[in-house]
């Protein structure tokens, strides 16, 4: 079902793709990738393990994507956007969401001054750079409603005015998937937003006992180093954007999207499965995240292989399960790793 690539990467770009100078961007791809290898070092000071959700993290850095992480109590996941956030001389906010919360706690509100007989815009806490959402499935839909113009178009609207919200800027949502009592599922329109949903699982035996070692005191601090400039970012994301990506990867890319509408496309086992497929945001967060995921290896160009590394994240979220798959207990991870397992391999 997989078949053998006619050609590297390297010699498509260098042969089929002259104004594209491969080298040169492999050159400057291992230069501004390097930071983001410290940025993780600092990361792991706080956090054992959990690989995988740290460079699901990278990843919507690098490519302006939000990300969602979903997780049982205790496993780091507000730690891990905190520490994030601290490498970076950056600003940063932490919103509880609860049930009471409304849109004027995120974005702020008009406040009528008695002095000047007017009114002024007083700024809430979403006017930041990164953004940590916590437990963001405890807010009502007004305040979800709320988020989807901030998330999309990187602005608010306060009164009569909009307002354009900090470069960079970025939400890192966490939920908890077992807790159901005071909690609202999340609107498909806000969930299609975020770039990647991160799915974060139990550390095995030998990370939890490093845990141990490292954090069971009564003030296990640790000191975390800024190691990152808001402009190291921006300049990181152009160069994400120059990425060579073969047309085959980028055919791939689209096959597997497709097929999540039309099963019967490559005769993927998943008919009856899925209520409906993923959208074009999709097929444009796949692409992104795959050059993101070559750029933190170094590379200055994208293999299949980095698409299926990040298939689960970009995918998971945007597929509508039928009832069906439900009452036979396929996830949406199940049905990811059938599609990479029947589209054919460029």
């Amino acid at each position: 079902m997989h078949n053998t690539p006619r050609s590297t990467p390297m010699q498509s770009a260098m042969t089929n793709s002259s104004h594209i100078d491969i080298r040169e961007t492999e050159r400057q791809v291992e230069a501004a990738s390097r930071p983001f290898r410290n940025l993780t070092d600092q990361i792991q000071r706080v956090i054992v393990g959990q690989h995988g959700m740290i460079e699901g993290m990278l990843c919507c850095l690098l490519t302006n994507g939000h990300v969602l992480i979903e997780g049982v109590p205790g496993l780091a996941k507000t730690t891990a956007i905190a520490a994030l956030a601290r490498a970076i001389n950056t600003g940063f906010r932490r919103i509880q969401f609860t049930p009471d919360l409304l849109p004027a706690d995120l974005i702020g509100t008009m406040i009528y001054r008695p002095n000047t007989g007017e009114f002024t815009v007083k700024h809430g806490p979403i006017f930041s750079n990164l953004i940590l959402a916590d437990e963001i499935n405890r807010a009502p839909a007004k305040v979800q409603s709320a988020l989807l113009e901030a998330m999309q178009e990187r602005q608010v609207t306060i009164g009569e005015q909009t307002f354009r919200l900090p470069d960079p800027f970025l939400v890192l949502a966490t939920q908890n998937p077992i807790e159901q009592e005071g909690t609202y599922a999340l609107p498909e329109a806000q969930v299609d937003r975020f770039a990647m949903k991160l799915v974060v699982r139990y550390p095995s035996a030998k990370e939890e006992r490093v845990i141990l070692d490292r954090m069971a005191s009564t003030d296990p601090r640790t000191s975390i180093d800024a190691v990152m400039q808001p402009q190291d970012i921006a300049a990181a994301r152009r160069l994400v954007d120059q990425i060579f990506m073969e047309d085959r990867i980028k055919d791939y890319i689209v096959d597997l999207v497709i097929t999540t509408r039309d099963p019967k496309r490559h005769r993927v086992p998943i008919d009856g499965l899925i209520q409906y497929g993923c959208s074009p945001r999709a097929t444009i967060a796949l692409t992104l995240a795959a050059k993101a995921k070559a750029f933190l290896d170094g590379r200055g160009y994208v293999v299949p292989q980095d698409v299926k590394d990040v298939a689960h994240n970009t995918l998971r979220h945007r597929l509508g399960l039928s009832y069906e798959a439900e009452a036979s207990e396929r996830s949406a991870d199940d049905i990811v790793q059938l599609l990479l397992d029947h589209v054919p391999v460029p």
